[in-house]
């Protein structure tokens, strides 16, 4: 299996961060935040079920640009041969 070494920016992670501790957040937003933040500085990688969510979040024009940015930043991470 093929690992990608990307991680989470600083800037995403703050974001993820604050997204986490907004009790108005969407569910959505929380799972892709969480999974950014696990993603920030351990050798971890997108899982599958996490990579589809995000994928359907940044072909959808209803959210935001913030949880489009977290969907980027976890697609970003994903396994490539996947």
């Amino acid at each position: 299996m093929s690992i990608n070494k990307k991680r989470t920016s600083s800037e995403v992670a703050s974001d993820a961060g604050s997204i986490l501790n907004d009790p108005t957040a969407s569910d959505i937003q929380k799972s892709l935040a969480a999974s950014a933040l696990s993603q920030r500085s351990a050798k971890r990688q997108t899982g599958k079920e996490m990579e589809e969510i995000a994928s359907k979040v940044m072909k959808s024009d209803k959210y935001s640009e913030e949880t489009k940015e977290l969907a980027a930043s976890v697609l970003s991470q994903a396994n490539r041969r996947r």
